[in-house]
C-alpha cells in the first residue's frame, strides 16, 4: 500500500502539558481518514502536526518522533514550512475566506508564489472551484464579495482555496461543524470526489459522519492512539474496549 503520511512514535507538548504519546500511524494515499474522540483527546494536535500549523503556537513542541511525508521528516529544522503548507493544505472547522472577492480568494495563493498571468490565474480559479463543486453556483459573480455566499458555499470556497495549489495532502479540521444538514451532506459529497486526487485527513466529532466519509479510522483519547483500521471495522468490530465504548456512547 502507497503511504502518504508516516506518523512514527510521535510525542507533543504544550509547554509542559504533554498531549500525544508514542503516536504511530501509516495513512494512506487517496483515501480520507478520520480522526475521532473526545474534546481534548489531541486529534486536532496531531493533524496540526502534519503541516506544522502548531509551531505558531509558544512553547508548543515536538518532543520525539517523527512525521514524514514521502519518506521525508517534516519535522526537521530546515523544512521550508512555506513549501510544505503547499503540499499540505487545511481547511479549518469555521469557514474563514478573506475580505476579498470570490476570484481572489481563489487565486491569492497563486499570485503569493509569482503567478501573475491573468490566463493562467483563471484556469487556476475556474479548475479550483469545479473540483470543490461550487463553479456552476459562482461563475458569474466571481469579482463578488466572498461573504455574499451561504456558510455551505463559503466552506467550499476555502476548500477551493486550499487546493488551488493542488497540494498532495488535504486536511479538513472539523470542516462540517458550523454548516447545517444539508450543508455539512454536499461537503461529504465533495470529500468524496476530492479523495481520487487528493489524501485527506479529517478530524470529526460527527461519528455518522466518519463511518459514511471515511476509508480509514482512528480512535484517539487522552493523548493516545487507541485504534487505527479499516473505517467499517472500527464502527462495526473495534478491537480496543475503549473504541467500542465511545463509538456506542458510553462516554465522550
Amino acid at each position: 500500500m502507497n503511504h502518504a503520511i508516516q506518523i512514527e512514535n510521535l510525542c507533543f507538548s504544550y509547554d509542559t502539558k504533554q498531549a500525544l504519546f508514542d503516536v504511530n500511524m501509516d495513512i494512506p494515499a487517496n483515501e480520507v481518514t478520520a480522526l475521532i474522540g473526545p474534546s481534548g483527546c489531541g486529534k486536532s494536535t496531531l493533524l496540526r502536526c502534519i503541516n506544522r500549523i502548531n509551531d505558531r503556537i509558544p512553547a508548543a513542541r515536538v518532543t520525539s518522533g517523527s512525521v514524514k511525508i514521502h519518506g521525508i521528516d517534516v519535522m526537521r529544522r530546515d523544512i521550508d514550512l512555506l513549501q510544505l503548507r503547499r503540499h499540505v493544505g487545511m481547511v479549518f472547522q469555521k469557514y474563514n475566506p478573506f475580505a476579498k472577492t470570490i476570484f481572489e480568494n481563489v487565486a491569492y495563493s497563486s499570485r503569493i508564489a509569482g503567478i501573475k498571468d491573468k490566463s493562467v490565474l483563471a484556469d487556476t480559479v475556474e479548475k479550483s472551484l469545479r473540483d470543490a463543486a461550487l463553479w456552476e453556483d459562482v461563475k458569474d459573480r466571481l469579482h463578488e464579495s466572498a461573504f455574499g455566499l451561504s456558510g455551505g458555499q463559503q466552506q467550499r470556497l476555502c476548500i477551493a482555496r486550499a487546493i488551488a495549489n493542488q497540494p498532495e495532502i488535504l486536511l479538513m479540521d472539523e470542516p462540517c461543524a458550523a454548516l447545517d444538514p444539508l450543508a455539512t451532506l454536499k461537503i461529504e459529497e465533495l470529500i468524496q470526489d476530492l479523495k481520487k486526487k487528493f489524501t485527506i485527513v479529517i478530524v470529526t466529532h460527527n461519528m455518522a459522519q466518519a463511518s459514511r466519509c471515511s476509508d480509514k479510522t482512528a480512535f484517539m483519547y487522552l493523548g493516545k492512539l487507541i485504534e487505527f483500521d479499516d473505517t467499517m471495522s472500527i464502527f462495526s468490530n473495534p478491537q480496543e474496549k475503549q473504541t467500542e465504548q465511545y463509538i456506542s456512547g458510553s462516554f465522550g
